[in-house]
């Protein structure tokens, strides 16, 4: 990899694993992963190569799933302790392009760990819904750092397709092993590249959709104040009723 997205994001010092319980229980599982099946991994596995107690583990984390959560935040403070600075010049989808090659950087110490995750994810689907819901959020830091916005419903959908745009790239990533990583990198380059078309006809879709939300608000006030307007005197707003689940 070149040095443009190189940092200093690899394992954590000694020193700080001595002292975080938490990283030294994230690093134990992503060597573990790197030599067995997530399945045959037990929390007492990880507890006794992070040299902690299951209560130190209980405390850190509810669940083996959970660290590996813990693990995506660790990432994701690695790229954002980045300065935004640099990348003020670029459009947003070269500073995307750039912040998620970083993220990759910062993963490239755990690869190995990882592609037994990623495998475990493919045959747990309800735990790849779980790790969805991180990879999403992880995914709202990235764009934030790109000065990209992620708000709205609009911003959901984008949440949401970045997030599967990256779990393609990532299986690339995984299996690349060229050292300027071409392949990855096209990849990304191509995801992007069709995120932005998709990206547009939702904000499209948004600015055609906005007069008609005006429209139904206006309505739905309208409608309320004419209730207000026409109520006997002494009745009673109806309320829904609670054995209708609503």
């Amino acid at each position: 990899m070149t040095n443009e997205w190189q940092n200093d994001a690899g394992p954590t010092t000694s020193q700080a694993v001595k002292s975080d319980p938490r990283a030294r229980i994230i690093d134990a599982l992503m060597r573990l992963a790197a030599e067995r099946p997530f399945e045959d991994i037990a929390i007492r596995d990880i507890c006794a190569a992070a040299d902690v107690t299951l209560a130190d583990f209980r405390d850190a984390f509810p669940s083996k799933g959970a660290v590996i959560g813990g693990f995506s935040k660790r990432i994701d403070r690695a790229v954002l302790s980045h300065g935004a600075a640099e990348l003020a010049t670029e459009a947003p989808r070269e500073r995307l392009f750039d912040v998620l090659m970083r993220r990759l950087d910062a993963m490239a110490p755990y690869r190995d760990g990882l592609r037994e995750i990623a495998a475990w994810l493919r045959r747990d689907p309800a735990a790849a819904l779980a790790m969805n819901r991180e990879l999403v959020n992880s995914m709202r830091f990235m764009l934030e750092a790109a000065g990209i916005d992620s708000d709205g419903a609009a911003g959901a959908l984008k949440l949401q397709g970045l997030a599967l745009a990256w779990a393609r790239v990532l299986a690339t990533w995984l299996e690349d092993y060229e050292p300027g990583l071409s392949r990855t990198m096209a990849a990304l380059d191509r995801e992007l590249t069709q995120g932005a078309r998709w990206v547009a006809g939702v904000d499209r879709l948004e600015r055609l959709a906005a007069p008609l939300k005006s429209i139904a608000r206006a309505a739905m006030e309208s409608s309320s104040r004419a209730r207000e307007r026409f109520r006997r005197p002494g009745e009673v707003e109806p309320t829904e009723d609670a054995s209708s689940g609503i």
